[in-house]
């Protein structure tokens, strides 16, 4: 699946910095791939942070994504920073 716009949402915003939330049933590694984010490029700025809940249609995966490219249209995030990755109970 590619993108969907209708699944991210401004959860915050405040001295030029957004924290957003995208929910997807892609998978993490699919996410965090170089142009995934490009059809928001125009809102989503270099040192956002976007909470993720990815592959929400298989083994749920959760975490933090910073934004830490957008030029010419091309946004890119770093790789997934896991949120309640380990359950010792």
């Amino acid at each position: 699946m590619a993108f969907q716009s209708k699944d991210l949402s401004v959860l915050a915003y405040a001295n030029g910095f957004t924290l957003w939330h995208y929910t997807t049933v892609d998978i993490a590694t699919d996410v965090d791939t170089a142009g995934y984010f490009n059809a928001a490029a125009y809102m989503v700025r270099v040192g956002d942070m976007v909470m993720a809940n990815a592959d929400t249609d298989g083994t749920p995966q959760s975490g933090i994504l910073l934004v830490n490219a957008n030029a010419a249209g091309i946004v890119d995030v770093a790789d997934l920073t896991a949120v309640g990755a380990v359950d010792t109970d």
